[in-house]
């Protein structure tokens, strides 16, 4: 008998103003799936389109594992959820709460899907109240927190009582399976591109994502790597959650993962998600990133328009040249291109940053969203050009 709570889904107020969206993914509905999708509605109540909901944005935008019905947000209710990211429709729309989800979705969808990202990475109450809500309807959960819900006895009872499960996306394996930095990331012989930014948030996995496709659309195989739950929520066949992970192990989980990905898929190229920002004080994840995969390059990525970092209103944001130089101090790499988050800029300053940041560090600069995606593909070739070379020989 499913477990009921209240008969009305709990929402939170609203705030008084959204942070600025990201950025839109322009992927290809097209995208081949690995796995059938389930069905799924995307929790982000007063959140969608803002630096928090990254997850039910990036899901919205791009999704190989599950097949997003709608996304909760009683702020932006009535919309579609693809206008509201980049003002093109997607046919997903935000619904005010969980009965209006469920009257749209017209049965129980297979997933409830938290799609928020808050810096605790815990649940308040009134969010515990509408997972076991949704539990008690009968879908099963998929949580990025660090709160692992298949721990909490509330939650593990609930799933019993409603015969559902509990993915904890970011829940590390055993401590006795994880593996410490063995060196074996030499026998990755393919380039590695790591992915980095300048700050968190700042749509690094949006550049790595777009990336990889724009390569593999260009002939050549490429296979990302994700380290963040996101990632791994929208169906990433390699990857970890890398935050959760006890230190001493983060870089040898990575290069693990990396090799695993170049034995099983023999790429061309490795994309590496980023994660945080290696100059910020409040992140590691750069760091074990750097020295887990060992990259032969790093895109950077930006945000000219962000004044300060997120959730920091008194740190001011780093600039692209100091960034490449601390980033090429701490590892044994290269900074082989800039790549542009357009939050908070018109056209013309886009432009303008472009042409500015190729003059002043003297690599190429582009935005992945708005500029065609080849531009990333000619960044990476430019880096490499004995790959390139390569690749044209074995085409002909």
């Amino acid at each position: 008998m499913p477990l009921r709570l209240s008969g009305q889904s709990t929402r939170l107020p609203c705030p008084v103003k959204d942070e600025p969206p990201v950025g839109a993914l322009a992927i290809s509905p097209d995208a081949p799936l690995h796995t059938v999708p389930g069905s799924a509605i995307v929790y982000c109540e007063a959140n969608f389109g803002s630096i928090d909901g990254k997850t039910a944005n990036g899901l919205v935008r791009y999704s190989q594992k599950y097949e997003i019905l709608s996304v909760i947000d009683s702020c932006k209710a009535g919309h579609d959820a693809g206008m509201v990211l980049d003002g093109t429709p997607k046919a997903i729309p935000i619904c005010r709460d969980l009965a209006a989800a469920l009257t749209h979705a017209g049965g129980v969808p297979d997933y409830f899907i938290f799609g928020m990202a808050p810096a605790s990475g815990l649940l308040s109450p009134q969010e515990r109240a509408i997972l076991l809500e949704a539990m008690g309807h009968g879908m099963n959960i998929v949580n990025g927190l660090h709160e692992f819900l298949s721990e909490d006895p509330k939650f593990v009872a609930a799933a019993v009582l409603a015969n559902v499960t509990i993915l904890d996306v970011r829940k590390p394996r055993a401590l006795k399976g994880l593996r410490t930095f063995s060196g074996r990331i030499a026998e990755v012989t393919c380039p590695r591109i790591a992915v980095l930014g300048t700050d968190c948030a700042i749509g690094k996995r949006t550049t790595a994502t777009i990336l990889t496709q724009a390569l593999n659309d260009r002939g050549v195989k490429a296979v990302l790597v994700g380290t963040g739950q996101t990632g791994l929520i929208q169906g990433a066949r390699y990857g970890i959650a890398l935050d959760a992970v006890p230190s001493q192990f983060c870089a040898g989980e990575l290069e693990a993962t990396i090799v695993e990905a170049f034995e099983a898929e023999n790429p061309n190229i490795i994309v590496v998600e980023g994660q945080g920002a290696l100059s910020h004080p409040a992140y590691s994840t750069s760091s074990f990133i750097l020295r887990g995969s060992c990259p032969d390059g790093v895109v950077l990525q930006h945000a000219p328009g962000r004044s300060h970092r997120c959730d920091f209103a008194t740190m001011a944001m780093p600039t692209p040249a100091s960034e490449i130089n601390l980033i090429e101090t701490f590892a044994d790499t290269k900074v082989i291109g800039l790549t542009i988050n357009h939050e908070n800029m018109t056209g013309a300053e886009i432009d303008t940053a472009i042409t500015r940041y190729e003059d002043e560090l003297d690599i190429p600069v582009t935005d992945a969203l708005t500029r065609s995606p080849e531009r990333l593909v000619d960044m990476v070739l430019a880096a490499f050009p004995a790959f390139g070379v390569a690749l044209t020989a074995g085409a002909g």
